[in-house]
């Protein structure tokens, strides 16, 4: 589990063995901006930081985290199939053992975040063809999650366009989905995926999984 420097956006303590997170997870949350840091790694660089974020802690070692009798700092519980009680205030949310990155990361911002996310996102640079009226034109895809992308285009699109999406992931194959223009970063446009069936979403997880694991 490595350390993480000051720049980081988020600091979790993890009080659980590396058999209680799925594979890559935690190497995916470093990727994604999280500062991951063992307890007695925690207690050397303490003073780069004003306190932890979250504790994950697996349920069987809830003992160690103590209450620091000031505004707790909130725990995700890595546990059995069962969840938890909710007998302790600081538990904010619970993923069963071994914790996949796309679970954690919805508890995280959600537990954290003013303006969550719901999926991880990946930077790429997927081509692409979009289909709107019976024109089709090709665009790139410069980041992507199950949720949506974001794209540049030649054509303009105007914001609440329906467009159809194709495109390929190395290991799925041809992609096609339904989306809409949702907003802009000039000179890019987002583009929120509408009613994506199972496949698709877990087609593009795993892709996702894969790019921030190697990239």
């Amino acid at each position: 589990m490595a350390d993480s420097d000051p720049a980081c956006s988020r600091v979790l303590v993890i009080h659980a063995a590396p058999e209680a997170f799925a594979p890559s997870t935690l190497q995916i949350l470093a990727k994604l901006g999280y500062g991951l840091f063992e307890p007695d790694a925690w207690a050397l660089r303490a003073d780069d930081y004003d306190r932890p974020d979250c504790f994950l802690v697996d349920e069987r070692h809830m003992g160690e985290v103590e209450d620091d009798g000031g505004t707790s700092i909130p725990i995700i519980a890595l546990t059995g199939r069962h969840g938890v009680t909710g007998a302790d205030p600081r538990v904010m949310g619970a993923i069963r053992r071994p914790a996949g990155v796309h679970e954690l990361y919805r508890v995280l911002q959600q537990g954290l975040e003013d303006t969550p996310r719901t999926a991880p996102r990946a930077p790429t640079h997927l081509p692409a063809r979009c289909r709107r009226e019976g024109h089709e034109w090709r665009t790139a895809i410069l980041s992507i999650s199950e949720n949506g992308c974001l794209m540049r285009s030649p054509d303009d699109l105007l914001l609440g366009a329906q467009i159809e999406v194709d495109f390929e992931l190395p290991r799925e194959g041809r992609i096609q989905v339904q989306g809409d223009v949702a907003y802009q970063l000039v000179p890019d446009v987002g583009v929120v995926f509408n009613a994506a069936p199972p496949r698709v979403r877990q087609a593009i997880q795993l892709y996702v999984g894969e790019a921030l694991a190697t990239g």
